[in-house]
């Protein structure tokens, strides 16, 4: 995954708890980014349909009444991030050796497994979950 993604969590967190329209700015300061960065993730989470942008002189992002709902899966989806992303294969698969040649095929099906289930488990924690994890955290500490 990327950076993306907590930002993203961050920022539904932040708009789920004050429960008003924030503009990009406040957003961004209160996730410690630039506000273009938090503007990028919000337009992705804004075609899914898990926040929306509010124009005009008090513009800025909100979330709907469902938002303690939506699931990091979701988010993940929006922003169509992958939990476990690889740029680099072993092997090759012209040799003749078998590890060689078969190593990038078995450990893509690894991959494939951990995503899986990496999905499963974030389709299990929602927002609200998240939400709650931080301010019992901060109540408590």
């Amino acid at each position: 995954m990327t950076a993306e993604f907590p930002t993203a969590v961050h920022a539904l967190v932040y708009l789920h708890h004050k429960g008003a329209v924030v503009p990009s700015a406040e957003l961004a300061d209160n996730i410690c980014t630039n506000p273009a960065r938090v503007r990028k993730i919000m337009a992705a989470l804004c075609r899914a349909g898990l926040a929306f942008a509010t124009e005009g002189r008090a513009s800025g992002y909100h979330t709907g009444p469902e938002a303690g709902a939506v699931t990091l899966r979701q988010v993940a989806d929006a922003l169509g991030e992958v939990p476990v992303a690889v740029s680099w294969r072993s092997g090759d698969v012209d040799r003749e050796c078998l590890v060689s040649s078969g190593m990038a095929a078995a450990m893509d099906g690894v991959y494939g497994l951990l995503n899986d289930r990496c999905r499963d488990a974030l389709a299990e924690l929602t927002i609200e979950q998240i939400s709650r994890s931080v301010l019992i955290r901060k109540k408590n500490g």
